[in-house]
């Protein structure tokens, strides 16, 4: 078998077994598609969360600053880590107090004013449009060396495969489905 082959069966392989795991995870209730009915145990939450910093936009994004920067890029590197667990470390924390889902749900029932809530909207759109620009674009390169297409073919490939998980399985899946992934990453890593 050649290497082109070998590829894309493991590729194919990885996304079946996502796409099955969100399946086997898929939410029975509305509280389990929006927060995996808080029933995921804290080590797995904590690998989903790994999972999703060591993703293609920090990944490709952060090593590209380091080896063009040097020294500097590793800065970058710090902050993005640090900024990442102390924004889950004083925000998480206060969105279960509240019993609400989103940023948005919490701000503008903490303050009591739909202004803020809509502030809170905008701001989290532009942060999410931002890292999610960065992540399309690494799995847009990671699927067009891997698959032999084109960037934009690879996106739209990502996109399907995320769209699939998170239809079927809601949070809870996505969650399972990190935990692979990061599994996967780790390996990678070592």
């Amino acid at each position: 078998m050649d290497l082109q082959t070998t590829t894309y069966l493991v590729v194919g392989a990885s996304f079946a077994l996502y796409i099955g795991i969100a399946i086997w995870a898929r939410a029975g209730s509305t509280s389990e598609f929006y927060a995996a009915g808080g029933q995921v145990h804290p080590i797995m939450n904590g690998m989903a969360t790994a999972a999703d910093w060591m993703s293609a936009a920090s990944f490709i994004s952060m090593a590209g600053l380091i080896s063009n920067m040097g020294y500097g890029g590793g800065l970058f590197l710090m902050g993005w880590t640090g900024g990442y667990v102390l924004l889950a470390m004083l925000l998480a924390p206060y969105l279960r107090k509240f019993g609400k889902f989103t940023v948005p749900q919490f701000i503008g029932d903490r303050f009591y004013s739909k202004s803020a809530s809509t502030v809170a909207v905008v701001c989290l759109l532009t942060a999410s449009l931002t890292y999610i620009i960065g992540q399309m674009t690494g799995v847009g390169v990671a699927f067009s060396r891997f698959l032999n297409v084109s960037s934009d073919t690879g996106i739209y490939i990502g996109q399907a495969i995320v769209f699939l998980y998170a239809v079927f399985g809601g949070m809870k899946g996505i969650t399972y489905t990190q935990v692979a992934q990061y599994i996967v990453l780790i390996c990678a890593y070592i």
